[in-house]
């Protein structure tokens, strides 16, 4: 229950009377006429905290206290309470606290964190984690934009913040995240880029001769460069045609369970890595120069010097986008989404609709064929009802 306590007087009994109940009020050494400072604060604010332990603050005031502790009641019932100390943990100080949580990720993953803290501490690090506003979000993405960072990495950033408070909110040390859709600075969502058939095939021939397995697993098997790089030769079955992702370079876990969804080969494309495997044996199936395991950034340095052989083919183009080209030549040959899905191995369908939607054919002729041969048959027997009369 608020209360409100003086610290100058204290209710004691009367000494005079110390048959009755009555107390009296006498003067306690905060008082300045026992050598307290006239300066201090008289009135004391107590509440329970939602755990039952008593909590105080001091004020000049008894009104100011009684209005503080009510509102730290009313906080405690509704389940929006916050430890005054814990309120005044600094943006930056609850960065370092979540990044030491955070550490158990994968190293990569927590590399990437520590690049977004950096710039979230850069901007709001000394400011208490309540004082931070949405407008004071939206304004920061925007001077990130006008100062020239793409909207993706201006995306990430701001979902990261988002992040770190919503563990804020949910560790009880804020009450209300400061981001939400309406701070977001959303991304562009570019279409991707769909080689054709022959395009791969140009800058299949472009590659040196031992890369060339990696724009097969890239284009037919769709997996991403990191899974590629990581791909041990005991990961594919070459008589049933399966390739099994495990790991990914240099032979980490994969990020999610549906990453190592097998994925179905033809035996053409099974005979092709095979005999790769036969003329640059190693324990992975794509190894450099020295015969050691070939790690990404080698992959993707050579796909740079081979598209540029290629006609047409953009300057940005990456060892990802081979995925999109297998995503278009599923969806030519008619497969449906969830099978789409299955091959690329995305978590869920509204990834591949989102990424992919645009390509599938326009089915509005069907749609109408459909509705006009219900509508049809309707009109034929009423014609042929008509006729019997």
């Amino acid at each position: 229950m608020a209360r409100v306590r003086d610290l100058w007087y204290s209710e004691v009994k009367d000494p005079d009377d110390p048959e009755s109940k009555r107390k009296i009020k006498v003067k306690t050494k905060r008082h300045p006429d026992n050598g307290g400072n006239p300066q201090s604060k008289r009135w004391l604010a107590v509440w329970d905290e939602p755990g039952g332990r008593e909590r105080t603050k001091a004020f000049a005031t008894k009104t100011r206290a009684k209005a503080y502790a009510e509102d730290q009641e009313a906080d405690a019932k509704r389940g929006t309470y916050v430890d005054p100390k814990a309120a005044r943990t600094t943006v930056g100080e609850w960065c370092d606290a979540w990044l030491a949580g955070y550490a158990t990720r994968r190293r990569s993953t927590v590399r990437q964190a520590e690049v977004h803290i950096a710039q979230i501490k850069a901007e709001f690090g000394d400011s208490p984690l309540a004082a931070v506003r949405p407008s004071q979000v939206r304004a920061w993405c925007a001077r990130l934009k006008d100062q020239g960072a793409a909207p993706s990495y201006v995306y990430a950033l701001h979902a990261r913040l988002s992040q770190i408070m919503g563990d804020a909110v949910h560790d009880g040390i804020l009450v209300k995240s400061p981001c939400s859709r309406r701070t977001s600075p959303g991304t562009a969502k570019q279409r991707p880029y769909v080689a054709t058939t022959a395009q791969v095939w140009a800058l299949y021939d472009a590659m040196p001769h031992r890369y060339r397995a990696a724009v097969l697993l890239g284009a037919f098997a769709g997996l991403r460069v990191a899974e590629a790089c990581g791909l041990r030769v005991a990961d594919v079955d070459f008589m049933r045609g399966v390739i099994c992702p495990a790991v990914q370079y240099p032979a980490e876990p994969l990020k999610t369970e549906v990453s190592q969804t097998p994925v179905p080969i033809p035996q053409s494309l099974a005979a092709e890595l095979s005999a790769h495997v036969a003329a640059y044996p190693a324990e992975t199936l794509l190894t450099n120069e020295r015969g050691e395991q070939l790690g990404p950034w080698v992959l993707e340095r050579e796909m740079r010097k081979a598209r540029g052989k290629v006609e047409d083919l953009p300057t940005g183009f990456r060892y990802h986008d081979l995925r999109h080209y297998l995503a278009s030549l599923l969806i030519a040959s008619g497969a449906d989404v969830k099978t789409v899905q299955a091959r690329l191995r995305h978590a869920s369908a509204k990834t591949t609709l989102d990424t992919y939607g645009h390509i599938w054919p326009d089915r509005d002729e069907s749609t109408r064929a459909a509705i006009d041969a219900v509508l049809q048959a309707r009109a034929e027997q009423g014609r042929n009802q008509a006729g019997e009369r």
